[in-house]
């Protein structure tokens, strides 16, 4: 009892610290992802206070909560709102399916530094891993499915799947980890391994049931999907990668991201959405952020510690492997066996990823390059009517340049 007395107190003082004036200042996150008892609930549009869920059983000091039960409380605009927000409307459009099996024993998940058992969304569900996907356009369509990139969600896709959905079946989902989808405890399930990402694509591409189809990969996770693609040469009509890391400077993450695999750091970085996903979007381009997709952005980290710890294992994983991932995927496009068309769309006002021999990597390689001179990093959040335009072209081999 006095550890949960203790528990509220900290809550309480925590509450005083972040000001709700401004969403740029306002990052409640240590707060929602630690989910403690906390006191009575008392609203002021000038500051952030807590409210307790009115439960006073072991529950209350979980360190991240149930998606039912969420964060208690949300925000809109930046101030304290009690009404649906983005992420809710967008929820709404999507769907759960459930790919890849999970493996052990079914032990329940507990965080790395209190040892207390975590929350639903930190442990694993049933036999199989949800994924939240988004779906447009006719079934009877040629498939696109749009993978987004570290870190993001498929929200980022949100501008290009409209576009899209006229002449195929468009498809985005969010990686395990991100957005909706599971996001289990590292060692508990899946350890957010790009060995394991390249598994887990597998088995959701079967589920989802496109024998041939077309991918679309921005950024980081561009190795792993060609890592995929090299094994199922067969089933993909073509492969657009979105500012990849394609050159041996780009084989480091940036700060920015690399922050996230520090010890003890990057475990408190990673609880802060304005760092997790505002910082983590707009430090790589021109992109400005709209305050309701920031807060579509911000909803995992505002809901639950799990979006942070799945942060940490991938960055460490990116850390270790992403070099060898991108020396692989230079061997596999520039082999003679890659039957694949293949096109590079490079956003060239990218903060993160150095331009200077991309162009000749295309042409040493043959493949298409196409230029995006206004879009940064994330160029489906700089240009998305644009990007999803090209990416029609290039799948009906229009003119697209």
């Amino acid at each position: 009892m006095a550890l949960h007395a203790f528990h509220g107190s900290f809550s309480c003082f925590q509450s005083h610290l972040y000001p709700s004036s401004s969403s740029a200042t306002a990052s409640p996150s240590f707060l929602a992802s630690m989910r403690f008892q906390s006191c009575p609930s008392t609203r002021k549009s000038i500051k952030l206070k807590c409210s307790s869920n009115g439960n006073n059983d072991d529950q209350d000091y979980l360190l991240d909560a149930p998606v039912s039960v969420g964060d208690g409380f949300s925000f809109s605009g930046g101030k304290y709102s009690d009404g649906p927000s983005p992420s809710d409307e967008w929820f709404k459009q999507g769907k759960m399916v459930k790919a890849y099996s999970i493996p052990g024993a079914g032990e329940k998940a507990k965080d790395p530094i209190f040892g207390l058992t975590m929350g639903t969304g930190s442990q694993a569900t049933g036999d199989r891993f949800r994924w939240f996907c988004v779906e447009s356009g006719s079934a009877d369509n040629p498939s696109v499915i749009l993978i987004h990139g570290f870190p993001s969600q498929a929200y980022s896709f949100r501008k290009v799947l409209p576009i899209l959905s006229k002449d195929y079946r468009a498809i985005a989902f969010d990686w395990l980890g991100f957005g909706f989808s599971d996001k289990p405890q590292p060692r508990y399930g899946f350890d957010y391994t790009l060995n394991e990402y390249v598994s887990s694509l597998e088995s959701l591409l079967d589920e989802l049931a496109v024998s041939k189809v077309s991918l679309v990969v921005q950024g980081y996770f561009s190795p792993v999907v060609v890592k995929y693609a090299s094994i199922h040469q067969e089933k993909l009509s073509n492969l657009i990668l979105l500012n990849p890391p394609l050159t041996a400077q780009h084989s480091k993450l940036p700060s920015t991201l690399s922050i996230f695999s520090n010890f003890l750091l990057g475990e408190i970085f990673s609880q802060d959405p304005l760092r997790a996903s505002d910082k983590a979007l707009t430090s790589c381009g021109p992109y400005k952020m709209k305050e309701e997709d920031a807060m579509v952005y911000r909803r995992p980290y505002l809901t639950s510690g799990s979006s942070g710890f799945a942060l940490n294992a991938l960055s460490r994983s990116m850390n270790k492997d992403l070099k060898r991932y991108v020396e692989d995927m230079q061997t596999i496009l520039r082999d003679k066996s890659w039957k694949v068309r293949t096109t590079i769309c490079w956003g060239q006002r990218d903060r993160w990823l150095s331009y200077n021999g991309v162009e000749d990597f295309c042409k040493g390689s043959n493949h298409t390059l196409i230029e995006v001179p206004r879009a940064g990093h994330h160029m489906q959040e700089d240009c998305g009517e644009e990007v999803g335009q090209i990416i029609s072209g290039i799948i009906s081999k229009r003119n697209y340049i």
